[in-house]
Order: structure tokens, then sequence, then C-alpha cells
């Protein structure tokens, strides 16, 4: 299975792509997006919207993840960060994919087995979790981050169907 994680953002969105076969995981591809800070909001998350939409083309992922957005003291800055990771899921949701959707804290529990961790831990473990990849920066990072939970989630559930005789 081939999954893309998405680390949303209006200046900067994260992505990567990994394959997912059992518990073994390889690293795909991953990147970031800017944004230009002097465009129009619309212009921004009509860029992104493209620059995704070529992504999703380019890799054609069979489910994507993305992180969930946390509000912070500015309200304006988590507004636009909102508005980025609606764009995000709409693009994975206009191509057909299923969207998982994590808590940082669950991600970074996921990946580095503390809620708590910071961006150096995060991209450590990504680095140790899919030998010889090379990051095009901490949101590239933090975006394998979400698809190497997806996959984790993903093959516990088959485990749990394979189990029990229900869903998968």
């Amino acid at each position: 299975m081939i999954i893309l994680g998405l680390d949303p953002g209006l200046g900067t969105t994260g992505w990567g792509v990994i394959r997912a076969d059992g518990n073994r995981l390889s690293h795909v591809a991953n990147g970031q997006i800017r944004t230009d800070p002097s465009m129009q909001l619309p212009r921004r998350l009509s860029h992104l919207f493209g620059a995704l939409g070529e992504v999703i083309r380019t890799e054609r992922p069979d489910s994507a993840a993305a992180e969930e957005v946390l509000g912070n003291t500015n309200a304006q800055s988590t507004l636009k960060l909102g508005q980025a990771r609606g764009v995000v899921l709409l693009s994975a949701a206009t191509a057909g994919l299923a969207i998982g959707e994590y808590h940082p804290s669950v991600v970074k529990k996921a990946v580095v087995g503390t809620g708590g961790a910071d961006k150096r831990q995060i991209q450590a473990m990504v680095g140790h979790l899919l030998p010889g990849v090379k990051l095009a920066g901490p949101d590239a990072a933090d975006a394998l981050a979400v698809a190497i939970t997806h996959a984790h989630h993903l093959a516990s559930a088959h485990a749990r169907a394979r189990r029990t005789g229900v869903g998968a």
C-alpha cells in the first residue's frame, strides 16, 4: 500500500509518501510545498491545492493521512492553518483517497514513543524507520511521520480484523 502523509501549513505544507508491506515500511518520496506570503490568501490556497494535486497524480497513493490542527494563541494564524488543512483534505478527497486524521501527540507517540517528542526526535526516528531517506525539511519529516502512523494504525486494524473476523 502507498500512503501519503500530510503536514498542513499555509506557509509550508509537508508531504511524504511511503510504501507499507505488512510491517515493512520504505520511503518513496517527500517534499514541501511553499506558498508566497506576499500573495493573497485565495491564491496561496489555490497554489497549495494545485501542487498537492500534482503530488497525488505523480505518486498515486492508495490512502492519505493528515495531521490535525492545534490551536494557538493567535486566532488569525489558527484560522489560516485551518484553511490550509481544509485544502489538504479537499485535495486528497477529490482524488478519491480515504483519509486518516491524527492528533500531533498520537503521531509523536507512534513514531518516537512519547507524545511530547520534539522535531529533532521525529526527524531522527523517521531516518531510523526509513533508512537512507533524504528529508526535504522538517515539514516533510513530519508528513512522513504522519504516513508511518497511518501505516501502523492500518496494520493494527487489519490484524484485529483477522483475529476477530470483523471488518478489514
